[in-house]
């Protein structure tokens, strides 16, 4: 530390809104792409620990918290570095949460600019003023220093008084390092037994945590580590092991003396009536510093995983202790960092450069002059690159999910038509859209040309049955021809644009078989249903991939195939046009007799995504594939007769994402 002084984060936000501990659904989501993660919440507690390559909403780590002690004159005071635990006050048995009946700081304030979070705490006795900063390193176009599986989390402490106060900031974590199951309260439980060991390197001092018993390749596997930058730190590497809840009553008496720790002697005799710490190995560390008046000090945490294999399919269905081995894959960031405590030293030692880059994107971000809503609402949905929704296999291709339920992943396969929806990661980190691009023409196009809309092969699960997804399959042509122009690298064409062509005349084939350019018959999309007739949505994504594969055609030497697609763009956006378009938007044309026989279609609604195809055309540069003037007009009707001011008298039997007199 004595060579990096880090940046003073809350100085940094401006632009942020602010999340008092009452906003209790609120939490901040730390870790690297395709790393799991785990959540800093408003009230600044750690939640959600999902690092064991599933999702885990609610999943709890025992007494896995930051303590304050400060000593001023005769004064102490120890709390946990969190505001307290808020209502409503429903678990049974008194277990609201583990730290519930402990001191706690009185209020908190979140601020949060991805990839930064600050939280301010008070406390009205306490003679220093403490906030607190987290982020993983994230870094546009170096994909791999932004998917370090680990956090850097500060606590900036201020003397506000008039004489010297001697601090101490003590992290603690539980080892849960070979996770299979968690019990009814959220609280992770271990397959087998766990280590702690002390480690100090240069710059480093902390505790590295592992299991036993488990092979090299199996999916319990894995590493924590707990370290501080920091000079001056004592360590508790192991918490005392009693009855019922001795072991925080242990830590917190004797950090409570002096804001010191003292190694003590596990009783091992009674470890198995204990009920939070069964077969769990819990550790501290506090750095400390006397401050003098005005003093400001940073006490510095690195928390970093590896659980390096997950099974080799969609679901993760970890096998329970004696079970036949599963076969299992790699982690393409546990090529780089096959323990914990590796990820930790690299933040330490790399950390200058790391958070330098990393300010450079915030910087660059929120310096513009968009509005702040708009720059909240779009940094925020970075963090699903870094979610469990997200994550690289090691040969290093980028796999999603649709989205995550609590506990599991939901509509498996990096869905071509729904993963035409995001841009972002085309732009920040093209690598990863490239080799998506790969699984699905090398490997989930068929010979006939027909993409499985849902990529299975490459983790060795059966291929998706159903029929190609029109939307989909047009979708990721553009983006082939997308990933093209922004990397400038003729090789993703020489490699793929035979099997993107493959793809463009199964297209034809299908829905356009009498090539008068506009699609017919059964078309399955995006909705999980089928459009009949003709829809401005499939049609829109169809001239949109005619014009990438017109290009890709050319760039192949095909100009007889590029001359074909350029006709049957132009023919089918002018017929559409002319067919659909009622003078404010496009609607759906298709018989009255259909529109009864045929579930889910739009008719005359004006449907949200019935330009879809021109605005990834323009993502791509590609101009215009529809009158400018109507495209506009669509546009301004999807406002006008979509978005509601308030959803009190709106009706939704579907899912809600917003409710009462929300507006959306």
């Amino acid at each position: 530390m004595a060579d990096f002084q880090a940046a003073n984060l809350g100085t940094l936000l401006t632009h942020s809104p602010i999340y008092t501990e009452k906003e209790s659904e609120t939490a901040f989501l730390l870790g690297g792409i395709g790393t799991g993660n785990v959540s800093l919440g408003s009230r600044g507690q750690l939640m959600d620990w999902e690092l064991y390559n599933k999702p885990g909403k609610g999943n709890r780590f025992p007494y896995s918290m930051f303590t304050l002690h400060t000593q001023h004159a005769d004064e102490k005071h120890t709390c946990v570095l969190e505001a307290p635990v808020q209502p409503p006050y429903s678990a049974a048995r008194g277990d609201l949460r583990d730290t519930a009946g402990l001191a706690h700081m009185q209020h908190s304030r979140m601020r949060a600019e991805y990839p930064f979070c600050c939280i301010d705490f008070t406390h009205d006795e306490l003679p220093v003023e403490v906030s607190m900063e987290a982020y993983t390193p994230f870094i546009p176009l170096n994909a791999d220093d932004s998917g370090i599986p680990g956090a850097i989390i500060r606590f900036r402490v201020v003397n506000r008084s008039q004489s010297d106060v001697f601090v101490s900031v003590a992290g603690s974590l539980a080892n849960v390092t070979c996770s299979c199951d968690r019990n009814d309260y959220g609280y992770l439980v271990n397959a087998g037994k766990t280590r702690n060991e002390v480690r100090k390197e240069t710059g480093l001092t902390g505790v590295y945590m592992t299991s036993e018993g488990f092979p090299p390749d199996h999916p319990f596997t894995g590493s924590l580590a707990l370290c501080t930058t920091n000079p001056s730190c004592s360590m508790k590497p192991l918490f005392y092991k009693g009855n019922w809840r001795d072991g925080i009553q242990d830590f917190w008496d004797d950090f409570a003396s002096d804001g010191k720790l003292q190694e003590v002697v596990a009783d091992e005799a009674h470890c198995s009536k204990i009920r939070h710490e069964d077969g769990m190995n819990i550790a501290a560390i506090a750095p400390f510093k006397a401050l003098t008046p005005g003093e400001e000090y940073a006490f510095e945490f690195i928390i970093a995983w590896c659980f390096p294999n997950r099974v080799r399919a969609w679901k993760q269905i970890v096998p329970k202790a004696g079970d036949v081995p599963i076969a299992t894959i790699r982690n393409y960031y546990a090529l780089r960092f096959d323990t914990a405590w590796k990820a930790a030293s690299y933040l330490k030692e790399q950390m200058p450069r790391l958070e330098r880059d990393t300010l450079l994107f915030h910087k660059a971000f929120f310096n513009s002059t968009y509005p702040s809503y708009v720059l909240d609402a779009l940094s925020a949905n970075l963090t699903v690159l870094r979610s469990q929704t997200c994550f690289r296999i090691e040969n290093g291709t980028f796999m999603a999910w649709e989205g995550c339920n609590d506990q599991r992943g939901s509509c498996d396969g990096t869905c071509t038509h729904v993963w035409n929806y995001a841009q972002a990661i085309a732009f920040l980190f093209p690598e990863l859209e490239i080799s998506a691009r790969y699984n699905e023409f090398g490997l989930e196009t068929e010979p006939d040309g027909k993409m499985n809309f849902r990529s299975r092969k490459m983790l060795k699960d059966a291929p998706w049955e159903m029929p190609a997804a029109v939307d989909g399959q047009c979708g990721t042509i553009v983006r082939l021809y997308r990933e093209w122009k922004i990397s400038g690298d003729h090789k993703i064409i020489d490699d793929l644009g035979e099997q993107a062509l493959k793809a463009m005349d199964y297209c034809i084939r299908q829905w356009d078989d009498d090539r008068d350019g506009i699609l017919s018959g059964e078309q399955h999309n995006t909705y999980d249903i089928e459009f009949f007739g003709i829809s401005s949505l499939a049609n829109t994504m169809y001239y949109a991939a005619l014009r990438a594969g017109e290009e890709i055609a050319r760039a192949l030497g095909h100009m007889d195939k590029a001359a074909e697609y350029e006709r049957l763009r132009d023919l089918g956006a002018e017929k559409m046009d002319r067919a659909l378009w009622n003078g404010s938007y496009y609607e759906q044309q298709i018989g009255e007799e259909e529109l009864v026989t045929y579930k889910y279609q739009y008719g005359k609604g004006c449907l949200s995504d019935q330009v879809l195809g021109q605005f990834m055309a323009h993502v791509c540069g590609m101009g215009y594939i529809l009158p400018q003037e109507h495209v506009k007009k669509a546009v301004y009707a999807v406002y006008q007769h979509n978005f509601k001011e308030s959803l009190l008298h709106h009706v939704n039997a579907q899912r809600t994402y917003a409710v009462a007199d929300e507006a959306g």
